[in-house]
């Protein structure tokens, strides 16, 4: 038999009394922080990214007038989590008003038959150049996205890797494009001449080339002073309580601190709580493991929002899991402890007993080896 030091109602006092001062286990701050406008979600792949924005979605439509949910995952799971087909123009969620979702890709796509002109000149660029094809496909969603007047947006993201690099597309293109424009003075008259020699019309010549440049930097460049301002801007953490997942969220909260995106959430989703004895060895490993890591998110993140979801016997697919499990997200979860019968607690204490027999038996055994030697 295994020592056990603290009876589980030991265990929950030392948690209570250890968690007393840290900042409320909930997502409610987001909810009253009326001045948010971009809400990113992100984390390690398969954590629950999604579920989590789309619940995040759901809580911030009963607060605020209208809400769009973007996907820029390459694999799209937003019209999987409520069992409803998005596009790429922003669709009313079923069962909502003011609920919005839209899966975008992170690539420009050729219209059939080819494009021409600038439009044309732009998507010969992005295929033509590693990784800017994604920038300036956010660069025009974010065009797209201003345009509509949502109240606030939450970005349902790829895994981290991907999403680092869109959270830089905003400096990365504005630098870019800065640099484009101070090539104007020292070239442009050569451009004028060019496009004269070779019969370019208006809509491929200069100043329609540098006209749409001018207009992107000024989109990237208010985007930009958004996404590093705490008021209108945060990033929640999406993560399991495993050490590949915390390594990958301490990473991400260093780089998003390195970018100046307001971070001060995190969801720990899939977490066992020890509700009754348990018999399985399994699970009884998985939960001392799970909360050696949960220990060390509370150390490392003190500060932070710390949001813990129960692992559910069950997916959470469409708008009544979604709805039924958004309490999770606002109240911590105390996991039910079923009334026994009589009959099993007699059960119960007889086995204790058994065990305590054990134990004294055992204990009698180690007192007189000692006394021999």
């Amino acid at each position: 038999m295994i020592y056990q030091p603290h009876s589980h109602l030991t265990t929950y006092i030392l948690m209570a009394l250890n968690n007393a001062d840290l900042p409320e286990g909930t997502v409610r701050n987001l909810m009253e922080q009326d001045t948010l406008k971009w809400v990113f979600v992100g984390g390690k792949g398969g954590v629950g990214k999604t579920t989590c924005s789309s619940v995040l979605g759901i809580l911030l439509s009963q607060v605020r007038s209208s809400v769009l949910i973007i996907s820029t995952d390459p694999a799209h799971n937003l019209s999987d989590a409520f069992q409803q087909r998005f596009a790429k123009t922003p669709t009313v969620v079923n069962g909502f008003t003011n609920l919005y979702a839209m899966e975008v890709d992170p690539t420009i796509e050729n219209e059939e038959g080819g494009s021409e002109g600038v439009d044309g000149f732009f998507s010969d660029l992005a295929n033509a150049v590693p990784g800017i094809d994604e920038a300036m496909s956010f660069a025009e969603m974010l065009k797209l996205v201003r345009t509509m007047d949502y109240s606030v947006i939450v970005f349902d993201t790829a895994p981290t890797g991907h999403t680092l690099r869109l959270l830089q597309f905003p400096s990365t293109l504005e630098k870019g494009l800065a640099k484009v424009m101070s090539l104007k003075s020292r070239f442009g008259g050569v451009l004028s001449q060019m496009t004269r020699i070779f019969g370019v019309d208006d809509e491929f010549g200069e100043d329609a080339i540098l006209g749409k440049l001018e207009a992107m930097r000024d989109i990237i460049e208010q985007v930009n002073r958004q996404f590093k301002d705490p008021d209108m801007t945060t990033f929640v953490c999406v993560c399991i309580p495993e050490f590949l997942s915390l390594y990958e969220t301490e990473r991400l909260v260093q780089e998003l601190t390195r970018f100046e995106i307001d971070t001060h959430n995190i969801i720990i989703n899939q977490v066992l709580f020890d509700v009754e004895v348990v018999e399985s060895q399994l699970l009884k490993a998985r939960m001392r493991m799970q909360q050696k890591y949960l220990d060390q998110f509370y150390t490392l993140y003190d500060d932070f929002n710390i949001t813990k979801l129960p692992l559910l016997p069950q997916e959470v697919c469409g708008v009544e899991d979604l709805k039924a499990f958004k309490y999770h997200f606002l109240t911590p979860y105390q996991p039910s402890r079923a009334r026994c019968s009589a009959e099993e607690l007699e059960s119960g204490i007889a086995k204790l007993k058994e065990q305590l027999k054990d134990a004294e038996a055992e204990y009698e055994k180690i007192r007189k080896g000692k006394n021999q030697v």
